[in-house]
């Protein structure tokens, strides 16, 4: 949003306007596009540095709530771990609305924003694997993948929709060359990015309200001696009575499993490198690792920007591909949550790797050729049916992201560790997924800026990566309870 890279520092206006296609009038390439749309803004100073800042602290702030993760998960349950993260978020989300005007203040809020984040990806999924029956586990669990593809399509249409109202032609755009003059830095109208921000308050304060209304872990009240409420939440979670037959026999399996981790002693950080334990661990990073550097993020950060670089409208850009991008992201999940109990978790990852570095070639063969066709009068003009084979490579790429390495990781991480560690085995898979996020995201304005379209073909090496790491060092899962699960991963330690 204009208004927010002006208050931020990362760009200036001196009035000038730009055509639909964001370039300057009259324009060689469309010389019949001369109605002006858009402000041109100028780099501010570091923009790619203040940029790739303020975008990765989010992720920063998430490394940190991975890494506490395991402490208020284990002391204070997995129920009320998830409110305090929801209310560090809604703190995080007052911070960065009523930022004053530096890029530091706001990549600090961002960093507390991200501390929730990081603080509820360890925790949640782990909640829902020990609240969901076995048969069940891997569709409930890719629910959470599910629920952030949702949240991420009502963002992007709440931001389209507010930045076409602030951003489309807006008023006074034809004379505002020399009204700007010598005040190329005034602030625009900043309640366009505040209410952004605001409405995520919403889901901030859900979740924490909600959550009191459900039911603690029953594993987690077990390790507490808290057997009578553990079984009174299974009777509650199996719809029945504590006396039932199968209530009694989750909650035997539950505290031989508790007493097999209590005989052991406590468990400690080096535990998730002991020669039982170590090949998940590796397991659990290397494939949040993979998650990442398939580029997932990566497009769905900057989209906007590779979108315009094909040749697209900065409207077709910024709001309608963005939008039909995420809506695949979202009903791709679907897929996800049908194939991971049926198909396998390992068998997933296969398939998505090849998916993913297949249609990374395609965009980046695509892109090679949106500029390589000349009209009549022997000018360069954007071939309209390589963008489109582009975009489309994009949206495939995206749905094989979805509906595999999507979910597959946080279904994983979540059922692989022993109770004794799992939640700081979780937090080693959540913590390589936003420490290389973090990463991408810092690198990815430098990218798009100066690698362009080689872009994809670095992203579809590291597909091809992921492919041979799944096929050859990934254990499947399936179908096991979580106990059942320890004794498989014992025996290929």
């Amino acid at each position: 949003m204009d208004a927010f890279n002006i208050f931020f520092g990362l760009n200036k206006w001196d009035g000038s306007a730009v055509n639909e296609y964001g370039k300057a009038v009259p324009d060689a390439d469309h010389p019949q596009a001369t109605e002006l749309f858009y402000r041109e803004l100028q780099p501010g100073t570091d923009k790619e540095w203040r940029s790739g800042l303020i975008n990765s602290c989010f992720l920063l702030g998430s490394v940190i709530g991975a890494l506490v993760a395991t402490y208020f998960g284990e002391k204070y349950g997995r129920r009320n771990s998830i409110i305090v993260g929801a209310c560090i978020f809604i703190v995080g989300i007052f911070l960065e609305a009523f930022s004053i005007p530096s890029y530091l203040f706001i990549s600090f809020g961002r960093i507390v924003a991200g501390i929730a984040i990081g603080l509820n990806s360890v925790i949640a999924p782990t909640y829902i694997s020990e609240v969901a029956p076995a048969k069940y586990r891997g569709t409930l669990s890719s629910c959470y993948q599910l629920m952030i593809t949702f949240g991420i399509i009502i963002a992007a249409a709440i931001n389209s929709v507010i930045w076409y109202k602030t951003n489309f032609k807006p008023a006074g755009l034809n004379n505002a060359k020399e009204a700007r003059k010598g005040h190329e830095e005034d602030q625009l109208d900043n309640w366009e990015w505040k209410i952004a921000l605001l409405m995520q308050l919403v889901p901030g304060i859900g979740l924490a309200v909600l959550m009191m209304l459900l039911p603690k872990s029953p594993r987690w009240l077990c390790s507490k001696d808290r057997d009578e409420e553990a079984a009174e939440v299974l009777a509650k979670l199996n719809a029945t009575s504590t006396s039932d037959s199968v209530v009694q026999e989750e909650l035997k399996s539950i505290q031989e499993d508790v007493a097999a981790t209590r005989a052991a002693g406590s468990s400690s950080v080096s535990e998730l490198f002991s020669s039982v334990v170590r090949r998940r661990t590796f397991i659990t990073f290397l494939m949040q690792l993979f998650q990442q550097w398939t580029g997932i993020n990566q497009i769905m950060y900057y989209q906007s920007q590779v979108y315009q670089q094909m040749g697209f409208t900065k409207f077709t850009s910024a709001c309608v591909l963005p939008i039909i991008n995420n809506f695949v992201n979202f009903i791709s999940t679907f897929p996800g949550m049908w194939g991971i109990d049926r198909l396998g978790r390992k068998t997933l990852l296969v398939i998505g790797a090849i998916m993913m570095t297949v249609f990374h070639l395609g965009v980046f063969v695509c892109s090679t050729q949106t500029q390589k066709e000349s009209d009549s009068d022997g000018k360069i003009k954007v071939s309209s049916t390589w963008k489109i084979a582009a975009v489309v490579c994009i949206f495939c790429f995206v749905f094989s992201f979805a509906w595999t390495w999507g979910p597959v990781p946080w279904v994983y991480q979540a059922e692989v560790f022993p109770l004794r560690v799992r939640v700081k085995g979780a937090a080693v898979g959540s913590l390589s997924n936003y420490l290389n996020n973090f990463i991408l995201t810092f690198l990815g304005p430098y990218l798009m800026t100066h690698w362009k379209k080689y872009t994809f073909l670095l992203f579809a090496i590291c597909c091809f990566l992921a492919w041979a790491y799944a096929q050859f060092y990934v254990i499947e899962c399936k179908g096991l309870n979580l106990e059942e699960m320890d004794a498989k991963m014992a025996g290929k330690a």
